[in-house]
């Protein structure tokens, strides 16, 4: 006996509800219910307390997405599950065919070493903080760069501190002073040691990560593997990534082969010299890099955050290590998993379409302001019609707003929004910030007009 699911909306949505769940021909069955509302996304649990007196033999109830309320509360009062929806209509088919295919996130393998650049200069209370902002942006050991003839007085206090807080802590210098120093201060990890310098392993317990003795020879590696592969040492190996034009591609077949030679082996990927050292957008980089890292089983990354462009990589390569280990275990492509790494384009961004907007503008009968956005440009209607455009400023003498501050206040943040959606591509819900996933802090801003006018 298949599920029956209660859809619970407004008056202005019950034709189109029903259209997309015809189309979609699903395989529970359901009963379109209307709360005597126009607008389905001023839907309230208490709302829904007051008016709901029938659940029609459901075995769950949805709801629209942006209704208001505890909706635990509201299961528990009415002895089954009621669940919110997408904000979109058009969204619905998504919704079923993403609750069919969760995907989990919470599983990776990749650790993501985080470095604290020129730490030398920096003070031990400083480290700290920063340890704490990367480790809540998902980094799993705090890397501590040092500088090369640099006096570091402060290396041993700052590893104890690091250590005595609980954090996973690496050294990461080419001074062998430094990694001795590191490495006996306790230091879980050293970077970087070459054939020459493999010497320091044995002093330490740190487990060292190793690097070519001469830049790009695969075969000087050989020498200070069999070494510590005698010793049972753990132990990382990082080829190196090169920068674009000096020499990447490059690189990235010495990985490969350096894989096909050692399939055993654990490997490390310093991203840097691609995100800090290019001028685009990093989330497409660093998807694309834990990609690669996902294929070679590379299991560590090298990251930073200098440069004021690469200021979320942490951030980015902790949701798309997540995102390529859920794709290859489920076997599938990287896509339709997460859209956090997302930030300037979206799949569909444009739900609706100009005649379906004359649709719903027809129906309007109140004087409050409706704002869509369509592959067509920005719509604006009330009860008194409907406008399109694409530059805001030519809505604005249509609109009769001279004599109301706040409301063309309200209005002008929210054409804006529009505005920006349509030239990108992005999704527009009137009433809520745009979404620019992993680019952008994770506190949306979001306000109706009567909260706005009470404030004003």
């Amino acid at each position: 006996m298949s599920e029956k699911i209660l859809f619970l909306t407004g008056k202005l949505a019950i034709k189109q509800l029903q259209q997309i769940l015809e189309k979609m021909q699903p395989e529970f069955s359901y009963k379109i219910h209307q709360l005597g509302l126009k607008v389905a996304g001023l839907m309230t649990v208490e709302m829904i307390e007051r008016r709901l007196k029938d659940t029609f033999n459901a075995d769950r109830i949805l709801v629209p997405g942006r209704c208001r309320g505890d909706l635990a509360k509201l299961s528990k009062k009415l002895g089954l599950p009621v669940e919110r929806g997408p904000k979109e209509l058009k969204d619905l088919p998504l919704f079923f065919g993403k609750q069919a295919h969760k995907i989990d996130l919470s599983q990776y393998k990749l650790k993501i070493f985080a470095e604290i650049v020129d730490a030398p200069h920096i003070s031990v209370e400083e480290i700290v903080k920063r340890a704490y902002y990367y480790q809540s942006q998902g980094a799993n050991v705090i890397d501590i760069g040092c500088l090369p003839e640099t006096a570091f007085p402060q290396l041993e206090e700052i590893i104890k501190t690091l250590k005595t807080e609980g954090f996973c802590v690496s050294i990461d210098s080419i001074v062998t002073d430094d990694l001795l120093r590191g490495g006996k201060a306790g230091a879980d990890y050293m970077l970087s040691l070459t054939n020459d310098s493999v010497w320091v392993a044995d002093e330490v317990a740190s487990i060292p990560i190793l690097i070519p003795a001469k830049h790009g020879d695969l075969q000087s590696l050989n020498k200070a593997i069999n070494h510590l592969q005698q010793q049972k040492r753990d132990f990382i190996v990082d080829p190196i990534l090169d920068p674009i034009h000096f020499g990447f591609t490059t690189s990235i077949v010495r990985y490969h082969q350096f894989r096909q030679q050692h399939p055993e082996i654990e490997m490390m990927l310093g991203v840097g010299n691609i995100t800090e050292l290019t001028h685009a957008d990093t989330g497409g980089m660093n998807a694309l890099l834990m990609g690669i890292c996902s294929e070679l089983n590379i299991n560590h990354i090298l990251t930073t955050q200098v440069s004021q462009h690469a200021v979320c990589a942490i951030k980015e390569t902790d949701l798309a290590r997540r995102i390529m280990f859920a794709a290859k275990e489920n076997n599938t492509l990287p896509k339709h998993i997460n859209s956090g790494l997302m930030s300037l384009h979206e799949t569909a961004p444009f739900p609706y379409q100009l005649d379906e907007i004359k649709d719903f503008a027809a129906n309007v009968k109140d004087p409050s302001f409706r704002i869509q956005v369509s592959s067509e440009g920005i719509h604006i209607y009330n009860r008194d019609g409907l406008n399109t455009a694409i530059n805001p400023f030519d809505l604005y003498p249509k609109l009769k707003l001279e004599n109301d501050g706040g409301h063309s206040f309200y209005l002008g943040v929210e054409l804006a929004r529009a505005q920006i959606a349509y030239q990108l591509g992005k999704r527009f819900t009137q009433d809520e910030a745009l979404l620019w996933g992993c680019a952008a802090n994770d506190n949306e801003t979001t306000i109706d007009l009567h909260t706005f006018k009470s404030m004003t």
